[in-house]
């Protein structure tokens, strides 16, 4: 339910191309550095410390729990690595990446790209409320969302540049979000089902959407 959230705003933060009311581009820039600082600050105090920590009570002190939590770092790092390297997906600005799919419509080659980006948000947010519930899942799923919201509204404007229309770019854009509670349920399942995974789990990282 937290990733659930997280991911709807999204669709909230999109909703003003449906009134007709699209911020300028100075604002959107503004409210997606914002965004940007917001998951740096997750990262470090809901990720990366509270992995250490998982470490520490599996492995003591010393320089074990470190180098779990950085090789948990490089595997999330490779994992997004691979999806867009073996998933079609276009950026707006990169253009097209990965394998040749000529079948598939413009559009979901943009919604792959940026579900390469959501799903690691959603199996954090997962992991977060699976290891320690409220406290650990609810600053995460704050933090994503309050990212999410900036984001939906920048995929809907580059949507309807490309030439959609309001309503179905603000539907693709709400589309994308709802992909964070599937890595949810993947997050929560796996430290639910092996808590000595905690410290890997914390450690797949969200990255503010660079579109």
């Amino acid at each position: 339910m937290g990733s659930l959230i997280a991911g709807l705003l999204t669709a909230v933060g999109a909703l003003p191309v449906l009134l007709g009311k699209t911020p300028s581009r100075g604002f959107r820039d503004l409210a997606l550095g914002f965004a940007a600082g917001v998951m740096l600050a997750a990262s470090f105090f809901s990720l990366i410390i509270p992995a250490l920590d998982a470490a520490e009570i599996y492995y003591a002190g010393g320089p074990v729990p470190a180098g779990i939590v950085c090789a948990a770092i490089l595997l999330g790092m490779g994992a997004i690595a691979l999806l867009n390297e073996h998933l079609p997906h276009e950026h707006f600005a990169q253009g097209r990446e990965g394998p040749e799919a000529a079948s598939l419509r413009r559009v979901w080659l943009f919604v792959f790209a940026i579900t390469i980006h959501n799903l690691p948000e959603g199996m954090a947010v997962g992991v977060g409320f699976g290891a320690n519930g409220l406290e650990g899942g609810m600053p995460l799923a704050i933090g994503i969302g309050l990212q999410n919201m900036p984001e939906g509204l920048a995929v809907a404007v580059a949507l309807m540049g490309e030439g959609y229309s309001k309503w179905r770019s603000w539907s693709i854009a709400a589309l994308t979000g709802l992909i964070e509670p599937i890595g949810g349920l993947f997050g929560a399942s796996i430290v639910s089902v092996s808590q000595i995974l905690l410290p890997w789990g914390w450690r797949l990282p969200p990255v503010p959407c660079c579109m």
